[in-house]
């Protein structure tokens, strides 16, 4: 997935849219997991600049990769979810986050300095055998859509993932009228239209297939009414499950 269009969630958009075992010799305390104390609602970091991802919260620890502070479909800050915070020997607070791309549903440490803290109700899900996405708010589903899951060949993936950002997408461009990239990335495309092969949620304009359907490269398709509405309750962090 990797349409050419501007996000209305980015700062040029006018709508409001926008998926460790610790060495003991780190010296680090391991704090209780992200939202333990407040069972509903996903704990998510905004990345003010870029930050080094660590194996372990300790500037000691091996690097993992870089990640960006911003997305580079449409620029907007990036947003990950919190799974654990942990204060290091030395003083300094991390924490934990699940990351973009490959390996699917990889995590790391982050320095929790030049982060905001925020937190979203907001939750999806996606049921491949029954190709359905229920919204969640809190504890409560919101909303059923009937969905387009991949075809055999290209299967859509399973496992942890959540929203990377959102597009409103030309009426000519295939998959519109809105997509949101997710940090999945497809098991069997390595590239795809000249993108990553990145697993998207994104409409069914100009493109084939009925609704109820194992037919796509992978990615999730909804009519286009559904994913109006999920683009405009759905940012950046949002966790995304998708199950057998």
């Amino acid at each position: 997935m990797n349409p050419p269009a501007r996000s209305p969630g980015s700062r040029r958009g006018s709508a409001a849219l926008a998926i460790a075992l610790l060495p003991a010799t780190m010296g680090c305390v391991l704090v209780t997991p992200a939202g333990a104390a407040v069972p509903t609602g996903q704990p998510l970091v905004t990345l003010l600049h870029g930050h080094d991802v660590r194996m372990a919260p300790s500037v000691r620890a091996r690097r993992i990769e870089h990640v960006s502070a911003r997305r580079p479909l449409t620029g907007v800050h990036t947003v990950l979810p919190i799974l654990g915070r942990a204060t290091s020997a030395d003083g300094r607070a991390w924490v934990q986050v699940l990351l973009p791309g490959r390996p699917n549903g990889h995590r790391g440490w982050i320095p929790a300095a030049q982060t905001r803290r925020t937190r979203t109700a907001w939750r999806l899900s996606v049921t491949l055998s029954t190709r359905r996405l229920t919204v969640y708010q809190g504890a409560r589903a919101v909303r059923r859509f009937a969905t387009v899951v991949g075809k055999p060949s290209t299967p859509t993936p399973r496992g942890r993932f959540f929203i990377e950002e959102a597009l409103a997408l030309s009426p000519q461009a295939a998959g519109g009228p809105y997509a949101l990239a997710s940090s999945a990335r497809s098991d069997v495309l390595q590239e795809f239209d000249g993108g990553p092969g990145q697993i998207a949620l994104h409409g069914t304009h100009n493109l084939p297939g009925a609704l109820g359907t194992a037919s796509s490269h992978g990615c999730v398709r909804l009519s286009p009414r559904a994913i109006t509405w999920v683009a405009r309750h759905i940012a950046g962090g949002t966790p995304l499950t998708i199950t057998r």
